[in-house]
């Protein structure tokens, strides 16, 4: 092997290594109650804000308004139907766009969390520092709680020190880790989701202004069909599913009422903890905390 080559695998193998002092996963994993499963709902409330910042045409942010206006309030209906409750990750914009739909979420039951202040985390720290307590204040003043998990690209130890304990934006595993710092201790909880569970990487037309053949208009029932899969196989494995829905692209109707049919489903199956975000965090922070001194990648 040319001495190149093999320089090049021996510094990726140091940044691999690295990599993986930087998480833990959670041995032994199990629920409150003996539950089978924790599942968390959680919905990204972007409405028109990703556009906004993607400057895309009109009938983009109108999508985003539809959101707002509608696809909230028919979420909440649904969630209300089934007696769960979700997490609405939730920017700080959003608390001025539509304060009604908040307020209705949070008096819900619904956990309201930090997902950026318009959708973007700033290069600069103090600005990112300042953009994550406003929406902290926005979500506080909304709700009367304090959010304690996002959804960013937030550095870790900047949510830690603003009293976030958990953030739901890493694939690094299909369960619950921790993310350490340099020396192995833990920063945070780690809440996976992964963008197979994620609707708009399936019913989003003009995604990114995407051309024709890139358009992601799946059917609702092959949808349907891969998150019922995807359920059972964590179940059958006493695991975790974070399904990650939007208001302007579940909130239409045909896949609200698939997103019906797969609650019926899931909620048919004994064991199945449908929780916040909080949660489950709380859970695994009590039960199963961090082990100190033994650094491992998550599974």
């Amino acid at each position: 092997m040319p001495d190149n080559l093999s320089t090049d695998l021996a510094e990726l193998k140091a940044a691999a290594a690295r990599q993986s002092g930087r998480f833990q996963g959670i041995a032994d994993l199990a629920w409150p109650e003996a539950a089978q499963i924790a599942v968390n709902i959680t919905v990204d409330f972007d409405a028109m804000l990703l556009r906004r910042l993607n400057n895309e045409p009109p009938m983009e942010l109108a999508k985003g308004e539809f959101g707002g206006r509608v696809g909230i309030w028919r979420l909440l209906d649904l969630f209300a139907a089934h007696r769960v409750r979700a997490t609405i990750f939730t920017p700080g914009r959003i608390c001025e766009l539509y304060p009604q739909a908040l307020k209705a979420a949070a008096a819900a039951g619904h956990e309201l969390a930090d997902h950026m202040w318009e959708h973007r985390v700033p290069k600069e720290p103090e600005l990112a520092r300042d953009h994550l307590a406003k929406t902290t204040a926005a979500l506080e003043a909304v709700s009367g709680r304090r959010p304690v998990g996002s959804r960013s690209h937030y550095p870790p130890a900047l949510l830690a020190s603003e009293g976030y304990f958990y953030n739901s934006h890493g694939a690094r595993s299909h369960r619950p880790y921790y993310v350490l710092d340099e020396s192995g201790g833990p920063i945070l909880l780690e809440l996976p989701f992964h963008f197979a569970i994620d609707d708009a990487m399936f019913f989003s037309f003009a995604w990114y202004r995407s051309p024709n053949a890139g358009q992601r208009l799946s059917d609702t029932d092959r949808v349907f069909d891969l998150w019922a899969a995807a359920f059972q196989q964590q179940y059958r494995q006493r695991g975790y599913l974070n399904i990650c829905l939007h208001p302007f692209v579940s909130g239409r109707a045909l896949r609200i009422a698939m997103l019906d049919r797969l609650l019926g489903h899931m909620q048919a199956s004994p064991g199945v903890w449908f929780a916040t975000c909080e949660e489950v965090a709380r859970h695994c922070l009590a039960a199963h905390p961090a082990r100190p001194g033994a650094v491992a990648a998550a599974d």
